[in-house]
């Protein structure tokens, strides 16, 4: 089942978009469609090991449409249906499906050796060798030198920009009175802001609008249906969007390793491991190609979906609200340091239901590098492998009633995502778990933050965001709000 646009009954206001019946025609269409079970490949005779069932899909095309439509329903379907391994196809590769805490268990530790990064096929030419694309000894060797941009003098140091973009962008919104605002566009302009001014410091308003729109073509990229390069279309305009940003970082090294200044683009140029380990100039433009795709796509639809359940749920809204503005009060108009916003728990605990709810990358992917198993079941050399960890978030064996918003099951009284150390994951796990969420978290309090100091908002029980889905979750809607000043 999945959540549509549109309304829903007001007993169903706080079900998750996995729980809410499929409607309307394209729902119906796609459910329509006629189901070709297959297997992935026989195994080896006489291995014991099982072969992954699955439905293929349509011919090319495989499941890519219900998924586009659906996202993590349509893995909670799958996992549901053929259990914690399936197979389906997307875009003309074979792939197979693992959910359920033992079967991704198998991927990211027992066999982690027998799976390297499978992000290639989705990002590769235009985030080409940026550190989630590493694996194994040279993903560690590229890890222990960006960790030096990420320790916690260096957050600290990004703050006081931070709060400076935020609390400038934020204000302007509704000068006085209320106004109808698309939440989504908003939020991913003001992180884009973020993304160039404190990861790369660009001065001038035509070049920061310049290099944003070449990060969107990268974006958009990934899940172009036409996977080759034809006039106007996505596949294209990627390949022209990161030309442009290799131009620009490659042009920039110099200045930066010669005057480093507080951003994260010097950073890279200084990293350095006790061992004198550092990135060469192609390391540091194809890692800062990458970050500043992660820092302001999944933070954007992590503040927003945030901001819709503060909206759905006036009572949290205000609690929050409270906490934000003694905090703000205590500071007396200095810049908050991390402690300060370590303080918020309230909203801490919003953010992790959130994060729960709607993982901003609900799928992480790897690729069968020998023939292997997992979970009693054969998968031969070259397999792409997607680890849908969103089921896990919704398993009532872990939580409470998973469909509810429920902000206190992350609380020290009762600490549901302590049920299994796989229970929660919107920031992976394993070797390749997000090197930059501390940052993301802080970036997003601080949003959420200054957005509740300066307005309300609400959104009617009966309206239930429409969410869609590529490389990561957006609503299709915008999420349109009235913000009220306060």
């Amino acid at each position: 089942m999945v959540a549509v646009a549109g309304r829903v009954p007001a007993e169903a206001e706080n079900l998750s978009l996995m729980e809410i019946p499929r409607e309307g025609p394209v729902d119906r269409a796609l459910s329509r469609l006629p189901v070709r079970e297959r297997v992935l490949a026989e195994p080896p005779e006489g291995s014991g090991l099982l072969p992954v069932r699955g439905d293929a899909g349509l011919p090319y095309l495989g499941r890519s449409l219900q998924y586009l439509r659906w996202g993590p329903a349509e893995m909670m379907d799958r996992y549901r249906k053929y259990g914690p391994v399936s197979f389906n196809c997307a875009l003309g590769a074979r792939r197979v499906l693992v959910a359920g805490p033992e079967a991704i268990d198998e991927v990211l530790g027992k066999r982690r050796q027998d799976f390297g990064s499978g992000w290639d096929w989705f990002i590769g030419p235009f985030f080409h060798r940026g550190l989630l694309l590493l694996s194994f000894d040279e993903h560690m060797f590229h890890r222990r030198i960006m960790q030096q941009a990420f320790t916690r003098d260096r957050l600290q140091e990004h703050l006081f920009e931070l709060n400076t973009v935020v609390g400038s962008a934020v204000d302007r919104w509704v000068p006085e009175g209320e106004r109808r605002l698309p939440l989504y566009p908003a939020f991913k302009e003001l992180t884009l802001r973020i993304a160039t001014d404190v990861f790369m410091a660009v001065d001038s308003g035509a070049e920061r609008e310049r290099l944003g729109k070449a990060f969107l073509q990268c974006t958009h990229a990934a899940l172009a249906l036409l996977r080759f390069s034809v006039p106007f279309g996505n596949w294209r305009a990627g390949l022209q969007g990161r030309k442009v940003l290799e131009q620009y970082f490659t042009r920039m090294i110099p200045e930066k390793r010669r005057n480093p200044g507080p951003d994260f683009f010097s950073a890279l140029c200084h990293a350095r491991t006790e061992d004198g380990e550092v990135f060469s100039d192609a390391d540091v433009v194809n890692h800062m190609i990458f970050l500043i795709m992660a820092a302001h796509d999944t933070t954007t639809t992590t503040v927003t979906t945030t901001a819709y359940y503060l909206g759905r749920h006036p009572q949290w809204q205000e609690r929050v609200r409270a906490e934000a503005l003694a905090l703000h009060a205590d500071l007396d108009g200095a810049s908050p340091t991390i402690a300060d916003l370590d303080r918020l728990h309230d909203l801490d605990l919003v953010i992790r239901e959130s994060l729960r709810l709607m993982p901003p990358v609900p799928g992480l992917v790897r690729r069968a590098v020998r023939d292997t198993e997992i979970a009693g079941h054969f998968v031969p050399e070259g397999t792409q492998v997607d680890i849908a960890h969103g089921v896990n978030h919704m398993l009532p064996e872990f939580w409470t009633r998973p469909e509810l918003f429920d902000p206190e099951r992350f609380a020290e009284h009762r600490r549901e995502d302590r049920a299994h150390r796989l229970a929660w994951l919107p920031f992976g796990a394993g070797a390749h778990k997000c090197i930059g969420m501390h940052f993301g978290v802080f970036e997003v309090k601080t949003i959420l933050a200054a957005l509740l100091r300066d307005y309300e908002w609400h959104y009617p029980g009966d309206y239930l965001m429409p969410w869609g889905f590529s490389t990561i979750p957006f609503p299709r809607d915008g999420a349109p709000v009235t913000l009220r000043r306060r």
